[in-house]
């Protein structure tokens, strides 16, 4: 699990250092001017790293954090931080532009200019810091797109912030092989979302075939629930022919139908296991990831996991003795 730092089993006298402390040696030097009170001042944050990236999930009471000229002056390894707005609203001051972000936006700032992040109403964030130079772009570019709002204009940075507000607490990816397998697909996504921000097709060009299969398998996670999902509209969403979608795809070693059905089971499995899998019949949670025939969906569950859908519910949720 990642390191967690929890201010609720810290005397008040001491939350700020700790917090000070534990967010200059993770993720980056800042002042730190906490709104409330220390008795009042709350703090979750999870701390961890994939690979050269460093990844923070944040909740917290009101907080403004400012990276003063002599904090960027002293900056020994450049790095970019994606900000991303889980719920609420904050706002982000650099380079002097200032943009306010809600739910679903995300935005990046760079460690060797001063910034502010205010936080009025309370954090409930995640950062993704990845070090300057993995990114490979141009200063004047970077300058262009820091504190910029990413977000409902651009598709590119709507898969970003789903995919890396998953990877800021996605314990399995910090560690080991996982993690290191995530941090190339991590940097060329961030690559995209930045050079299509700001329009710069030929840049843009690499990291988003680079990223292609990834929003490929991305879209399809969001629309499994949805029965017309088929290859010609997954090729149309992504502006590439379906024989390309299926080349695409199988050099990662993915054949299509499978990995769509594999996943719609999986998220069937979760549901009649959950706590409400007794609120819905069999069929209609198959119904509702896109099993349209029950009697397919049946024999689909069981050729997977060895027990029918209805007996893998009972089995979660047995029926009280009468």
């Amino acid at each position: 699990m990642s390191p967690v730092l929890d201010t609720s089993s810290i005397p008040p006298q001491d939350r700020e250092e700790v917090v000070r402390n534990a967010v200059w040696e993770s993720m980056v030097a800042v002042d730190i001017d906490h709104g409330p009170p220390a008795e009042d001042i709350s703090v979750r944050i999870g701390l961890n790293g994939v690979g050269p990236l460093r990844v923070c999930s944040a909740r917290a009471t009101a907080v403004t954090l400012r990276r003063t000229e002599r904090l960027a002056r002293e900056d020994e390894e450049p790095a970019v931080t994606l900000g991303v707005q889980m719920a609420g609203s904050s706002m982000v001051v650099q380079n002097g532009r200032q943009c306010l972000l809600s739910a679903g936006d995300c935005a990046v700032f760079e460690s060797i200019t001063p910034y502010t992040l205010l936080f009025d109403e309370g954090v409930d964030h995640r950062f993704i810091r990845f070090p300057r130079a993995a990114l490979a772009l141009p200063d004047r570019l970077l300058r262009d797109v820091t504190a910029v709002p990413l977000g409902p204009g651009n598709p590119v940075a709507r898969l970003a912030f789903t995919y890396f507000s998953q990877l800021a607490v996605a314990d399995e990816l910090h560690q080991g092989p996982h993690g290191e397998a995530a941090v190339q697909p991590s940097v060329e996504l961030l690559r995209a979302v930045l050079t299509t921000q700001h329009g710069n097709s030929v840049l843009a060009r690499a990291p988003l075939k680079a990223t292609l299969t990834l929003r490929i398998t991305q879209y399809i996670q969001e629309h499994l629930a949805d029965p017309a999902l088929s290859a010609a509209r997954i090729a149309a969403a992504h502006d590439i022919s379906v024989r390309q979608l299926y080349v695409v795809l199988s050099r990662s070693g993915i054949s299509l139908g499978d990995w769509i059905r594999a996943r719609r089971l999986a998220e069937c499995k979760r549901e009649l296991a959950g706590p409400n899998g007794r609120l819905r019949t069999v069929a209609a949670i198959g119904r509702s990831w896109g099993f349209v025939d029950a009697t397919h969906f049946g024999k689909v569950f069981k050729r997977a996991y060895g027990i029918s859908p209805r007996a893998w519910r009972e089995q979660n949720h047995p029926r009280p003795w009468t």
